[in-house]
């Protein structure tokens, strides 16, 4: 299944994508996509003909596919290649940090600029979500807790990241930083998630080209290593890591602006688009 939820921000209902790519409003049969429907595996809507159903607003704006994130959980140097540009080395585990809840939008709406900021830059990822509590979870496990895989955009500021002292979150939570969607793609649809093609450009000019098959700890370890620091619950994110291509590795350096187009993808989960605009105050 390919589950969204669409309409305004604040009030997005569920829905589902059609085979004929319209989407289809679950409004009658799940209050929304949240931790409870992701708990129960959407049993309510196994053997659904989405074409049954009503059809959402055309051109309805499609917010985040999970409604109310608990944990935002992001890992960072996860592309051997990445690391190498950032200057880092290749990490022997896991780099985890957090992004706020608060900063995640829809897959289309606009990236604000912070204020005070000259170096936002962009990531395209590919992200978990969690559908069944997990703890101390072996790797050959973990995937049996994921509800299933969205895009994220872990949308960055360097100078607050690197330059400010003290952890990667200053630099990863500003408002507008965590683009989530379109859709939320349940296991079954993908037939192998560690190796999914992905991409993003800036103003029409490929920026990064990656695949899931360089990731240095897969979907698996990353689920089973979060999880032995903290309980996973559904409804927590894990947005994974980047492909090289981002604007801190570039020499020199190239960062957002204003009126600058972000389109990025990856394999089997869709599209996203964003607009960055100014710090309006």
């Amino acid at each position: 299944m390919k589950l969204v939820r669409f309409g305004e921000p604040g009030r997005e209902k569920p829905g589902i994508v059609a085979s004929d790519g319209t989407v289809r409003d679950l409004s009658g049969l799940i209050p929304d996509i949240d931790a409870d429907a992701l708990s129960s595996g959407f049993a309510k809507l196994r053997g659904l003909d989405p074409a049954s159903l009503p059809e959402a607003p055309a051109g309805a704006r499609l917010g985040c596919p999970v409604a109310r994130v608990g944990h935002f959980i992001a890992v960072g140097l996860n592309y051997a290649d990445h690391a190498a540009e950032a200057g880092q080395p290749i990490p022997a585990e896991p780099i985890l940090f957090s992004k706020a809840p608060s900063c995640i939008v829809g897959p289309n709406d606009d990236v604000i600029i912070p204020k005070g900021s000259s170096k936002t830059d962009w990531e395209i990822e590919i992200a978990i979500v969690i559908g069944r509590r997990a703890s101390y979870v072996a790797a050959n496990e973990a995937l049996d807790h994921v509800a299933g895989y969205t895009i994220c955009n872990d949308v960055s500021e360097r100078e607050f990241q690197l330059e400010r002292a003290g952890q990667w979150m200053k630099g990863k939570g500003c408002p507008t930083f965590g683009p989530l969607g379109p859709w939320l793609v349940t296991p079954d649809e993908i037939p192998d998630v560690q190796n999914l093609a992905m991409w993003l450009d800036v103003n029409g000019e490929r920026m990064q080209t990656g695949n899931t098959n360089t990731m240095i700890f897969d979907c698996a370890k990353i689920v089973s290593y979060c999880s032995h620091f903290m309980t996973l619950e559904p409804g927590d994110v894990i947005t994974t890591g980047t492909p090289p291509g981002v604007g801190l590795g570039m020499k020199p350096p190239r960062y957002l602006k204003p009126g600058d187009v972000m389109t990025l993808g990856i394999e089997r989960l869709g599209e996203q688009r964003q607009q960055v605009k100014a710090f309006a105050g």
